[in-house]
């Protein structure tokens, strides 16, 4: 096999080098993770069903509720892994979130109030409507818990549906999606904060509340390194742990005080290349082994380090996060919490159990009407104007896309049904066939209602 090949002289380009050459946009680097990430759940899922109904069962939920230690002698931290799992790994999944918002408020999609004005209001539509559908069927009781489970719209689940259709759908149809998906995940994070909080540790929430104020400190004097946001940021989730406040929601509190302006203008950035070019020039006419030519290496990590300075830190811990999180966060999760035995024997009195039922169609009906009515009363009111290239079949099928609500749905689950677990697996098994039929539903509405890419 031939792995490289000659361009002029002694310099080669191997294959892997062409990596060089793609440029992706934040967004298209943004939908191709989210992609890939709504793949990973679908398999994942899968395979925790497979095993929750199988011999293996028994061994998955002992190995999830088995302690895990952290710490040392007077300050140990000693949690379930299922634990470890929801309020650990998904504080980093929460600060990407919240990273992904900072940015989408401040220079993205939300950014200009008259293009945000439309997913913004679709996103309000599919949030109360399922609310209002769950709480319609569970007006009482403990099952009340649960109003907050169809609200949520799993965005790497819906984008993963999306993207199967390819060219059939329009990106502006994506970017709506996104937006949409992004105020969605903001309202789940203060219904979380509001209504799913235990009883307030008042010492543990003065110290969270320390801590942020140290980290408006960092931002306002112009600190622009990770690791002070980092360090300070594990003692907020510790504290948030201690609090009764959930600890996932320090992920989105440290995010909002990361950076988002980079250390050096762009302009500033132009001339350093300029000058750094000129430099490397002259130094690699002199010799051009760079591992003896301690003046070009020199010349090469500053050039380096200018690339990194005219990024904002926001920015770079986005970039850096996002992989970890849509390839290894977010499947452990679906894997710690997708496995929901199903007795197909007796599947028609689950479903019609109240919990399921609210969830099922609070997320299949409440999102098509949210989404989709409050979206033509927008466009009919002449509050906002759809995006070019869109029709209301668009809209339509983005609704049922809505109904996905796996991941954040399901997070809500654990948080609404605790201390009840026939109703959290009454829950889950509800967030999974509605997740499936309004994917199913929403791919099939749109592969029929788009025209064939020629």
């Amino acid at each position: 096999m031939r792995r490289r090949r000659r361009i002029a002289g002694n310099e080669y380009v191997a294959p892997w080098e062409r990596a060089f050459e793609t440029v992706l946009t934040p967004f298209e680097e943004f939908i191709h993770r989210q992609t890939t990430s709504g793949i990973l759940l679908m398999l994942f899922a899968v395979v925790a069903l497979i095993i929750a109904n199988s011999q293996l069962n028994e061994g998955y939920h002992h190995f999830l509720q088995s302690k895990f230690v952290i710490g040392m002698e007077g300050f140990q931290l000693s949690k379930t892994v299922h634990h470890w799992i929801n309020d650990g790994l998904m504080a980093l999944f929460f600060l990407v979130v919240g990273l992904e918002l900072k940015r989408e408020l401040l220079v993205g999609e939300l950014a200009n109030v008259k293009q945000a004005s439309l997913p913004i209001i679709a996103a309000a539509g599919g949030m109360l409507m399922p609310a209002l559908i769950y709480v319609s069927i569970n007006p009482e009781g403990h099952t009340l818990n649960g109003w907050g489970i169809p609200m949520a719209t799993d965005i790497a689940f819906a984008l993963g549906a999306l993207a199967l259709l390819g060219k059939r759908v329009p990106q502006n149809l994506l970017m709506f999606l996104v937006a949409l998906a992004i105020v969605d995940d903001l309202g789940a994070v203060i219904v979380i904060a509001v209504f799913y909080t235990e009883t307030i540790n008042l010492t543990a929430l003065l110290t969270a509340g320390l801590m942020i104020f140290l980290l408006i400190c960092l931002n306002l004097g112009g600190v622009r390194r990770i690791l002070p946001y980092s360090l300070i940021g594990v003692v907020l989730w510790v504290a948030m742990l201690k609090s009764g406040v959930h600890a996932t929601l320090a992920g989105v509190l440290l995010a909002f005080t990361i950076p988002m302006k980079p250390k050096y203008d762009p302009a500033r950035f132009h001339s350093l290349v300029r000058d750094s070019a000129d430099h490397i020039k002259s130094l690699f006419s002199q010799n051009e082994n760079i591992i003896i030519n301690d003046a070009l290496r020199s010349r090469v990590r500053a050039l380096g380090e200018g690339v990194y300075k005219v990024q904002a830190p926001a920015q770079v811990l986005e970039h850096n996060l996002h992989l970890p999180s849509a390839y290894l966060i977010i499947p452990i999760f679906a894997l710690a919490n997708a496995g929901v035995p199903i007795n197909w024997s007796e599947i028609s009195d689950v479903i019609a159990h109240p919990v399921a039922m609210g969830i099922g169609a609070g997320l299949i009906l409440g999102k098509l009407i949210g989404i989709a009515g409050f979206t033509w009363l927008a466009v009919k009111l002449k509050v906002s104007d759809l995006p070019s290239g869109l029709n209301f079949n668009h809209i339509i099928g983005v609704a049922f896309m809505g109904g996905i609500g796996f991941t954040m749905s399901i997070f809500i689950a654990e948080l609404g049904f605790a201390q009840y677990p026939a109703d959290l697996l009454m829950a889950k098994t509800g967030i999974l066939f509605a997740s499936l039929i309004s994917g199913l539903i929403g791919f099939s509405w749109l592969y029929f209602k788009s025209p064939k890419p020629v």
